[in-house]
């Protein structure tokens, strides 16, 4: 059987028994294939070839063999080494697990977001906020600036965490994203925790809402810089830019004076 290249090991992946198998004396352990083919050849469990994605992402070379990944030639070297992925040759891979056989799985834009991550842990859970943004998960954007707010060791404050900009994913911010993906309780949300939004502009029900979760207090002043009105992207465009080209009903809370 083909091993991994990094540990040597069989390219099988040993799952604990699951929770619905306790009533049983001697459950078993679950084995399931975990093979990452590479382009050159080469195969690696999943989380081994992660385990050294800040190498890979930055040489798009094969941590074992020392081959070029992506299908086109080397270029010049680059100075950033998180390259945005869709700006990037992808590295085709099949990856064989319990699910079956991924064909042509594009293993770059993982590695990316994991080499950058190792490199800013405060990423990890701006990105997951990012993602709460797009899906529209209110509770879980609370629970987490909650959790961020009460660890002192956190790599980010909450305020921080509100403006953040994601450089995967072209500059944006929560606010651009929740914009984009249509998320009006979303929108809300991170105006009345980060911005200088004054309460009376705010719907009522949004109030009522915020009120509902707890959410009572808001800084009396909250600084330009920190203000997510006014992030702009990579491409400069700023939340009211988004607003105005989405159309209604966003375009009507451009009108509204909600970003003056």
């Amino acid at each position: 059987m083909a091993t991994c290249e990094a540990c040597d090991e069989p390219l099988l992946l040993t799952l604990d028994p699951e929770d619905e198998n306790d009533h049983q004396q001697h459950p078993q352990p679950t084995v399931i294939p975990d093979d990452l083919h590479l382009p050159c050849n080469c195969h690696f469990h999943w989380q081994c070839l992660l385990d050294q994605a800040s190498e890979v992402a930055l040489s798009l070379r094969c941590p074992s063999c020392n081959a070029y990944l992506p299908s086109n030639a080397p270029g010049a070297a680059v100075t950033n080494p998180f390259r945005l992925s869709s700006q990037a040759t992808p590295i085709l891979t099949r990856y064989t697990n319990e699910g079956g056989v991924e064909d042509d799985l594009d293993i770059l834009p993982v590695l990316t977001e994991e080499a950058f991550i190792a490199s800013h842990p405060e990423a990890r859970p701006a990105r997951a906020m990012h993602t709460m943004a797009a899906e529209g998960d209110v509770t879980g954007i609370v629970e987490l600036l909650s959790s961020v707010s009460a660890d002192d060791d956190a790599d980010i404050s909450a305020e921080q965490l509100l403006a953040w900009t994601d450089p995967l994913e072209g500059g944006r911010s929560a606010l651009h994203i929740a914009i984009e993906s249509q998320r009006e309780e979303v929108f809300w949300l991170l105006l009345w925790l980060g911005s200088g939004v004054k309460t009376e502009m705010f719907p009522a029900n949004v109030v009522q809402t915020a009120q509902a979760m707890g959410l009572r207090g808001r800084r009396e002043t909250v600084p330009r810089e920190q203000d997510v009105r006014f992030v702009v992207d990579e491409r400069g465009r700023s939340p009211l830019d988004l607003c105005w080209e989405a159309g209604p009903p966003w375009s009507h809370y451009a009108e509204g004076g909600l970003f003056h």
